[in-house]
């Protein structure tokens, strides 16, 4: 079985959008419930792991004698409050994550409800959803009749749209494709990427471009009187160029992961620790800008979809130290050197060279070679 969620525009009524503010703090409420209490016994028996295993927790209906507004909205969209609760701390205790936070009304607005005896259904350009009745939304592409609802995330921007995500479950076994077209990606700050046959995705930047105008609607807002009508509608108009921003990355990206699995059988990249990168070259903005990160995961499942393969190199492998012409490797190569030069007289561009033998070493995983 495999999983696929499809994404529509919500366009919900008033009287759908106070029900979904109320749920949206309803859940937040929980969670922060949960897990001061989770604190409370973490504190008292972090020392003695065993014990702490053997405590029981708080689940949402804990509260609904207390604070019985809690009876109002989806008690699933509050069952899974605790399962992301529970998530957090299984993250924080492998060592994947820091401790858990609480959540303020700052944060990501969003709940899940899960699908229950037919609870939400699809037709004619509405969803019904729990306590929430048929909600309009713009469904662009069609889901497949083989492909069964699992659950649905409702999520509200920072700009006041709503968003629906409906995951999906459909029996799928691709045939895994014989490997006859691979190409290697090295990571370039300017371009996303270079492959190894030297071509770039020449990324065009959308936060470097629209950076000035930012800047200039951000000290707009910085001169407003907080909580006042004028701030809120200046918020409104910065949160809006930040959505722009981030949609314009994400369809670039979409596309280019898109062209890249449709044309080749495997693709090689190299497993890179973007934000430590980010953090010790001080390259925040130009790291984070490219969405590396978010362009890989993408190119990955596209891949899986075909029967594809998307190999990761180690990150120590001294890929753009290496000549690909002797196999020499450099005992060490500042960032400024853009072009590689060996004492064999190869020379070519760093990026392009790197990939050639990022390749290499992905098609000896392979086999190929």
């Amino acid at each position: 079985m495999a999983n696929k969620a499809y994404q529509f525009r919500l366009y919900p009524t008033k009287e759908q959008e106070q029900r979904l503010a109320k749920t949206f703090g309803c859940v937040r409420f929980v969670y922060n419930k949960m897990l001061e209490e989770r604190i409370q016994m973490y504190e008292k028996f972090k020392d003695d792991q065993e014990s702490l295993k053997q405590q029981t927790f708080p689940t949402p209906a804990k509260y609904k004698k207390e604070f019985p507004w809690l009876k109002e909205v989806d008690s699933l969209a509050l069952a899974n409050a605790q399962l992301n609760l529970q998530k957090a701390f299984q993250h924080f205790f492998s060592g994947r994550a820091g401790f858990p936070k609480f959540k303020n009304r700052k944060a990501k607005q969003s709940y899940t409800t899960n699908m229950v005896n037919g609870n939400i259904k699809l037709s004619d350009g509405y969803i019904k959803l729990p306590k929430l009745k048929w909600i309009k939304l713009k469904q662009h592409r069609e889901i497949p009749a083989h492909h069964i609802i699992k659950s649905c995330t409702i999520t509200k921007t920072k700009t006041g749209k709503y968003y629906i995500s409906i995951l999906t479950e459909y029996e799928h076994q691709p045939a895994l494709k014989e490997v006859q077209t691979v190409v290697e990606l090295d990571f370039s700050m300017s371009t996303l990427y270079v492959d190894s046959e030297g071509k770039r995705a020449n990324y065009p930047r959308f936060y470097r471009k629209a950076l000035e105008t930012l800047a200039k609607e951000q000290r707009k807002w910085s001169r407003k009187k907080k909580g006042s009508n004028r701030w809120h509608k200046q918020r409104l108009k910065v949160a809006k160029l930040h959505e722009k921003i981030a949609n314009q990355r994400k369809d670039f990206l979409h596309k280019e992961s898109h062209k890249l699995a449709k044309r080749y059988d495997c693709v090689v990249i190299e497993d890179l620790n973007m934000k430590g990168m980010s953090q010790a070259l001080h390259f925040g903005q130009r790291v984070h800008d490219n969405g590396w990160g978010m362009f890989t995961s993408f190119l990955q499942y596209k891949l899986a979809e075909q029967g594809k393969k998307l190999i990761k190199i180690d990150k120590w492998f001294p890929s753009s130290k290496t000549c690909s012409c002797c196999g020499r490797v450099k005992e060490s190569l500042s960032l400024s050197e853009r072009t590689f030069r060996c004492e064999c007289g190869f020379e070519s561009d760093r990026d392009v060279n790197a990939a050639i033998n990022i390749k290499r070493e992905g098609m000896k995983r392979l086999a190929i070679v």
